[in-house]
């Protein structure tokens, strides 16, 4: 298969700005949680999902996993399954959501936020349970007290960046 010039162009622009949030600090936000900061960098694989579909979302989702896996901190991100599966699915899962609802863009964009920060929380912990790095207490603790913050500024940027993109689309 063969991907049209502007699905590359898209997916690296998404991919470097998932990059260049993590490799600067700007990805992440303090937060008063036990974890402390709250990440943005799964925004760009939200926003390609929604905006040029799943294959674009799971691209950009596969970038920042890359990315994740490569500059690992801990045993957990290290752990290639942990680090990438979930990043792959946040694009695939918010394009699906976001497709379901399109007939009403603002909940669509709520919804598809949601769904693709859910699925980064969820999976990442959920497989670091299942690789024996996490206990699930611990993981509850970190969804309930931290999964706020971040759905709460996914959401945000979201409606706001696909009402933008929308709007510059349709007058292209």
């Amino acid at each position: 298969m063969i991907l049209p010039t502007r699905t590359i162009v898209v997916t690296g622009m998404l991919g470097a700005v998932a990059i260049v949030l993590g490799a600067t600090g700007l990805g992440f936000i303090p937060v008063p949680t036990p974890a402390g900061r709250a990440t943005i960098l799964h925004i760009p694989a939200i926003l390609g999902g929604v905006i040029e579909g799943p294959v674009v979302g799971a691209l950009v989702g596969l970038i920042f996993g890359l990315y994740s896996f490569l500059t690992a901190n801990s045993p957990l991100s290290a752990d290639p399954v942990v680090a990438i599966v979930p990043r792959v699915l946040i694009g695939i899962v918010s394009y699906y959501i976001y497709t379901v609802f399109r007939r009403f863009p603002i909940a669509a964009s709520v919804l598809a936020a949601i769904a693709g920060t859910m699925t980064n929380t969820i999976g990442f912990l959920g497989l670091g349970v299942l690789q024996g790095y996490l206990k699930w207490p611990a993981v509850w603790v970190i969804i309930v007290t931290h999964s706020i913050f971040e759905v709460a500024i996914a959401v945000v940027l979201v409606v706001i960046l696909v009402k933008a993109v929308r709007r510059y689309l349709s007058q292209s």
